[in-house]
């Protein structure tokens, strides 16, 4: 979708965006520890995401592997959002719940998307109200964008009917928070 916005619009938006103190691990949840890691198969902290992964690619959700969730967690929560879309807040890119509560991964394509049907998941709407993965797709000369891949560890199952948005799971997750990780990985539109 935003392959086709114009350069020079991108380029006009260069340095708009919400930025890392938005993200939810950052912004909702600041005093959860920070005691779960969290990698990727695709890429390293900091690196760029494969084009497979992205709209420039087939689209499908990278790897994601998470270890180091305390005793005692009940669910797990995965969301990504994207800190440098040109908007208020981050782009939110996935949300996946009701995960167990212990150390685990998913394989790339797992979550629905328009590359791929995915496996039986618990699916939350991502920014465009829809339940799958939004593959990166930063605008043309924005610069690169910094997609953050978190992870939270709850103390109970969250009570969630339907495809929350991440309002309504922001909601649900205060006071149930044990830990959470983040992963970092970057992409650029050329």
């Amino acid at each position: 979708m935003l392959e086709h916005m114009p350069k020079v619009v991108g380029r006009a938006l260069r340095g708009v965006g919400p930025g890392l103190d938005k993200l939810m691990a950052t912004q909702d949840f600041p005093d959860a520890p920070d005691a779960i890691t969290v990698t990727s198969g695709a890429f390293a902290e900091g690196a760029a995401i494969p084009a497979e992964h992205t709209e420039d690619g087939r689209g499908l959700s990278f790897p994601v592997a998470w270890r180091g969730v305390p005793a005692g967690a009940a669910e797990v929560v995965v969301v990504i959002e994207d800190a440098d879309s040109p908007t208020p807040a981050p782009l939110v890119h996935a949300i996946l719940f009701a995960l167990p509560g212990r150390d685990g991964e998913l394989a790339a394509g797992e979550l629905k998307s328009g590359g791929s049907e995915g496996r039986a998941h618990r699916l939350g709407q991502n920014s465009f109200l829809k339940a799958e993965y939004l593959p990166p797709d930063p605008p043309s000369g924005h610069g690169p964008h910094r997609y953050a891949v978190q992870v939270f560890a709850l103390d109970a199952a969250l009570p969630l009917d339907g495809e929350p948005g991440r309002g309504a799971l922001v909601e649900a997750m205060k006071g149930h928070v044990l830990a959470k990780g983040r992963l970092i990985g970057t992409y650029e539109r050329a």
